[in-house]
């Protein structure tokens, strides 16, 4: 029991350790008065606290829109326009985060909520073109067999292609939080504030300390998440 408890918390509490160390001796060390001001345990925790915010808020909703818009465009009836959604989602996801972001604070203004619909938007896409993809990679055969056996469609995808289309479905969620995590930084640009607050902050005053640290607690916590998703997935198919 004890082996197993560490297999899954083990490097997380290791990592989070390594970064609390960081924070910790940055505040109690500062380099300067102006370190000393400006990264605070307040400070720190607040841009956590609104990252998190962020990163739940906008993947929740891109989840349940991904994935069940992966589902609807994978039906025969929306199979054609599938395929075209997903040459859409192949481009859109060559579009830089920040450029998202900038599009929307032009069109909505700045805030928080407006942070969050960008990233969502963003986050949509490897979750919607993996489930789609997921799917559509089940062989016919399988499909043609379990029709054969009078199975009816709904049973078919929850019994048969939603399963085998699992790992890749949950490869798409595993960019998309990565993503998310980086992307969310940038949202300090439209007022969304986060983890980007550090690091914008050091480098407007030439301050590495500052930056060093918004930029691993980003790096720790996308490793993080990935991390947790892999261990759930794997526990998952093992259950399944």
């Amino acid at each position: 029991m004890a082996r197993e408890i560490w297999k899954w918390l083990g490097i997380p509490l290791i990592m989070i350790g390594i970064a609390a160390a960081i924070v910790i001796y940055s505040v109690n060390n500062p380099a300067d008065s102006i370190v000393e001001r400006m990264l605070t345990y307040d400070r720190v925790f607040r841009v956590i606290r609104e990252h998190m915010g962020l990163l739940l808020v906008s993947m929740t909703g891109a989840t349940i829109v991904g994935v069940g818009g992966g589902i609807m465009l994978s039906r025969p009836s929306l199979y054609r326009i599938g395929r075209v959604m997903e040459t859409v989602v192949n481009i859109g996801q060559t579009v830089p985060s920040l450029a998202v972001l900038a599009l929307f604070y032009t069109i909505l203004g700045l805030g928080f909520n407006v942070a969050v619909f960008a990233l969502f938007l963003y986050s949509i896409l490897p979750i919607l073109r993996n489930t789609f993809a997921g799917i559509d990679g089940v062989e016919h055969n399988i499909i043609e067999a379990a029709r054969g056996m009078g199975m009816r469609p709904l049973r078919i995808l929850t019994k048969i292609e939603l399963p085998i289309a699992f790992p890749i479905i949950v490869a798409g969620l595993r960019t998309a939080i990565v993503i998310n995590v980086g992307a969310a930084t940038l949202a300090t640009f439209i007022g969304g504030g986060g983890l980007g607050d550090l690091i914008v902050t050091g480098l407007s005053v030439h301050r590495d300390m500052i930056i060093f640290n918004g930029a691993v607690i980003a790096a720790v916590t996308a490793i993080l998440l990935d991390y947790l998703i892999g261990k759930v997935e794997e526990r998952v198919v093992r259950w399944a």
